[in-house]
């Protein structure tokens, strides 16, 4: 039967050969291939038009209902036998393919998706068990190591690369029965807050194909916004979860640091990186971090704390109290809401605090006086770390070698035509902040800063808060609009970054919409809660989308 429907991907056009997917030009004529239909794909469309009329949500449109688990919806019509995993993924893929050249979401699709779906519902006739995630498609951003799958982290020193293991967040997920449905696109390493570094194209925001989808896991979260997957995993080291999931209108969540096991990440920051769940509801972002979190030995730095059952904390809308949120006290951050937010944006977010408290809330505010200092340390730290990190693609290592005379030389020439600007720039700023002579003005200055920022969180936490802000000072921008200001750019990220500096949790909720300049464009809630605490940050999560109202 496996070999069967290998045979039906390939009349797909997801054969290996096609599925890279990598450059404007190769992807077309990908996309364009894959249009002609087999008689055996005609009959895959027949079936699922029995089995289901509708497998997948709306994307990227104003929400006329609460927000509702993909997930659970398609496992129990899966366990009911009234959808096959096959045709959920073929739903998917065929989504996939037509959104992909608009959006440009994906660096590589997989070739054998159909296959795994194939090998699940064999399990499933034989009585077994698949897992919680059986049959779901999920993307996985590039950065991810995915075992004989191209991982590129958006960069050209790693095309082609195939890496011989899994990263221990996607062995979990397969573990779980989740299929793998291709590898999304980046800012190159994950350094960049609009996917505009990708060494490879340049993502479209589902909302407004003329605006970017945020960044570094932008590919992810417009995938997750397009329909063209269920749920995706992400990296976050100062935003780069929330501030897309708050682009395009999805939840996005940045668990605690040492939750979720990092090897297998391709590391910018060691001390800052997470790895983290996008999907369209608090439910799937839920039933993620069940799969993935976890102490895993092969990361010194996870933590070895009892994980919950995070879906367990959530409560059906018709079991809610009148006022759920009763006695509960929330802290809107006064340094988020003021100078350098839009106005628009600001608004949204106060809209969305009154929506908290008709819930019984108590919310005040709460000034965090180190705030502003966290987006300079943040650059500091994260350029050092980097700097570090990346000096294993140097041609010999990883990439590919330019052939040169003598040793730095080819070094040079290795990298400067292996890594994109961005790379470059956040390299030196890290290796001259480390630098005899600058290393106690900068590096060793922007520590302490850290331990102030976490001295402030502590304390607007230790009365039980949960603490809120704008994810993002503004909505999703246009393509092109700040690639040459860096600045302007790093900017973006002042509501994300301190969280990563503190090693908290933080969920990115869609709280409403704004209009600019004629598009309808999503704007993102932050949660920020005390260390491990994301069951509770989920369980306010879902209550709050379950009960706001529509938009």
């Amino acid at each position: 039967m496996a070999s069967s429907l290998g045979a039906q991907a390939h009349a797909h056009g997801y054969g290996q050969a096609q599925a890279h997917g990598y450059g404007d030009a190769r992807s077309a004529r990908f996309f364009r291939n894959a249009g002609d239909l087999s008689p055996s794909s005609c009959r895959f469309r027949a079936a699922m038009a029995t089995a289901s009329a509708s497998i997948l949500a709306s994307p990227a449109i104003p929400r006329s209902k609460p927000a509702a688990s993909q997930i659970s919806r398609l496992q129990t019509q899966l366990r009911k036998k009234e959808i096959s995993a096959v045709e959920i993924v073929t739903e998917y893929l065929d989504r996939l393919r037509e959104k992909e050249p608009d959006v440009k979401s994906f660096l590589h699709i997989s070739s054998s998706a159909l296959d795994e779906a194939a090998e699940i519902d064999g399990r499933l006739a034989r009585g077994d068990d698949p897992g919680p995630l059986a049959g779901i498609p999920i993307a996985i951003k590039d950065n991810l190591c995915t075992q004989g799958m191209p991982s590129t982290g958006g960069s050209r020193i790693l095309d082609g690369y195939r890496p011989p293991y899994d990263a221990t967040a996607v062995k979990r997920l397969k573990e779980s029965g989740a299929v793998l449905i291709g590898k999304t696109n980046l800012d190159e390493f994950g350094m960049g807050s609009s996917t505009e570094s990708s060494a490879y194209q340049v993502t479209s925001n589902p909302w407004d194909l003329s605006r970017v989808p945020g960044g570094s896991s932008g590919g992810s979260a417009a995938a997750v916004a397009a329909g063209q997957c269920a749920c995706a995993l992400g990296s976050d080291t100062g935003g780069s979860i929330r501030q897309p999931a708050s682009f395009c209108g999805v939840v996005g969540l940045k668990p605690t640091y040492g939750r979720v096991s990092r090897f297998g990440l391709m590391a910018y920051a060691s001390s800052l990186d997470v790895v983290g769940c996008l999907g369209t509801s608090v439910d799937d972002v839920s039933l993620l971090l069940n799969a993935i979190a976890g102490h895993d030995p092969a990361d010194a730095t996870s933590s070895s704390k009892v994980v919950p059952n995070y879906l367990k904390a959530l409560v059906p809308a018709k079991e809610l109290p009148g006022n759920p949120l009763a006695g509960m006290k929330f802290g809107i951050i006064k340094e988020t809401i003021g100078e350098g937010v839009e106005p628009a944006v600001a608004q949204v977010v106060k809209n969305a605090v009154v929506h908290l408290e008709k819930l019984g809330a108590v919310v005040q505010e709460v000034s965090l006086p180190t705030f502003s200092l966290g987006l300079p340390a943040y650059y500091v730290l994260a350029a050092s770390e980097a700097s570090s990190n990346l000096s294993r693609y140097d041609g010999i290592r990883y990439g590919p070698r330019v052939v040169a005379d003598e040793l730095n030389a080819m070094y040079g020439a290795s990298r400067g035509q292996g890594f994109g600007a961005e790379v470059k720039r956040r390299i030196l700023m890290g290796t001259y902040a480390l630098s005899a002579g600058y290393y106690d003005a900068f590096y060793k200055r922007a520590q302490q800063v850290r331990t102030l920022i976490q001295q402030d969180f502590k304390k607007a936490l230790e009365d039980g808060h949960i603490l809120l802000s704008p994810v993002a000072p503004s909505p999703a921008f246009k393509i092109g609009e700040k690639v040459l200001d860096p600045l302007s750019m790093y900017l973006g990220d002042l509501m994300t970054v301190n969280v990563n500096m503190a090693g908290l949790p933080a969920l990115s909720l869609p709280c409403g919409l704004i209009e600019d300049e004629g598009s309808k464009l999503p704007v993102g809630l932050q949660l920020i809660g005390n260390a491990f605490e994301e069951e509770e940050l989920l369980r306010v999560g879902h209550i709050f989308e379950q009960t706001v109202p529509t938009w």
